[in-house]
């Protein structure tokens, strides 16, 4: 009943966007959903309720759901055309919906087609290649994100300090650093206090070494500042260090939404598995309760034996394997090795015909050819797959 409410409620206005009847129908689901709305108003900063974008016929974003509260850090990680820039500009108010809603706090921004502007939604936005005006000054740049109402010397102050730049208030863009440039964007994002900062790859054009320090600085500045931030890469590794939670999209949705150690350990697809760190995957099948592999009879799960797969595929990250010299039933030979500094990565054949890559400590240093041993680390948990989706998030076999 409380949705045929609303829809109604939309079909009395005009096609035409107009703010004032989003905030009437902003009121008007706040009493229909009420205690919903109440109990999550001060916890979620974020919520897009199936929400589609598509650009004539071509769907960039598909029904596509989340919710993000108070504080948390998103990354939102994704191969190049997933809809990662394209979420963003639909958060931001930079284009309009096709379907679905999004409110920000307690307030309804987009629903089919009416939309509050982007000016009025208290998000800020860091771009790639931070987009400082080059004849401003870093205060000037920083000021240029506050209105006369909003506007205290105090505040550019604080950002500033905050951001470690205090000291550099009266210089150009072109005297600053690629990282301090970086800095200035976000503390122009910061300074008007938005409720949602969106950070679309800020770091992409950074040196690596720089990029290391500025992305452990930003997520030390946002933490500190409390700041709700989604933050758009597709650097696996940038994901992992940034984000509270992740969000793994691939082809206009989300594939998987949680943390960090989850997402890695516990990837629900082979897409996720895959993009999110290497991953690796041999045949196995069931006799009793033993799987039986090319790396040898490993303890079955009880999730894996209850849905008694005929046959099914076992996840092995190299970091999970232990390799050594073998002369006595090997099940591999070294085929390739790439020289980390730290450890060989090593492209071991498996006598199956299947690869795998394992990780060797820079002292062993195993010739190519030689005859090894792969074998599962007993303290690494078992994944396995069917169909291109985890067991033990499938419905049962």
């Amino acid at each position: 009943m409380g949705k045929a409410k609303v829809t109604d409620a939309v079909d009395k206005f005009s096609h035409e966007p107009n703010e004032r009847k989003l905030e009437q129908l902003s009121v008007l689901v706040l009493q229909t959903f009420g205690n919903f709305m109440l109990a999550t108003a001060t916890s979620v900063i974020l919520r897009c309720e199936g929400i589609s974008k598509a650009y004539g016929q071509v769907g960039a974003i598909s029904d596509l759901s989340i919710s993000i509260s108070k504080g948390q850090i998103v990354s939102l990680l994704g191969p190049s055309g997933c809809g990662k820039t394209t979420l963003l500009r639909l958060i931001a108010g930079f284009e309009r919906l096709t379907k679905g809603s999004i409110f920000l706090g307690d307030r309804l921004v987009s629903y089919q087609g009416k939309e509050i502007p982007t000016e009025k939604r208290h998000v800020g936005m860091v771009f790639q290649d931070g987009a400082l005006f080059p004849h401003l000054t870093v205060q000037q740049n920083v000021e240029y994100g506050l209105t006369k109402n909003s506007f205290r010397k105090d505040i550019i102050n604080d950002v500033l300090d905050l951001v470690g730049l205090n000291g550099l208030s009266d210089r150009m863009p072109h005297q600053l650093s690629g990282g301090q440039q970086q800095r200035v964007a976000l503390a122009r994002a910061l300074a008007p206090e938005p409720e949602l900062l969106l950070l679309d790859e800020p770091f992409s054009n950074l040196d690596p070494s720089l990029r290391d320090q500025i992305r452990l600085d930003t997520r030390q500045i946002l933490k500190k500042h409390s700041t709700t931030a989604i933050f758009v890469t597709h650097d696996q590794e940038e994901a992992l260090v940034m984000g509270d939670k992740i969000a793994v999209m691939n082809q206009g949705n989300i594939q998987q939404f949680d943390v960090p150690h989850s997402i890695f350990h516990q990837p629900t697809s082979k897409f996720v598995a895959e993009f999110i760190g290497m991953a690796d995957f041999v045949n196995a099948h069931l006799e009793g309760s033993d799987i039986v592999s090319p790396i040898g009879n490993l303890q079955c799960p009880l999730d894996i034996l209850t849905k008694n797969p005929s046959s099914f595929e076992v996840m092995v990250r190299p970091d999970c394997l232990d390799c050594s010299l073998c002369s006595d039933k090997p099940n591999g030979t070294i085929e390739s090795k790439e020289f980390r500094g730290a450890s060989f990565l090593c492209y071991v054949k498996l006598r199956t015909g299947e690869t795998v890559r394992c990780l060797l400590a820079h002292t062993n240093d195993f010739p190519l050819g030689a005859q090894v041993k792969i074998t599962l680390r007993h303290e690494h948990a078992l994944r396995a797959f069917s169909q291109g989706l985890s067991i033990d998030s499938q419905i049962p076999l």
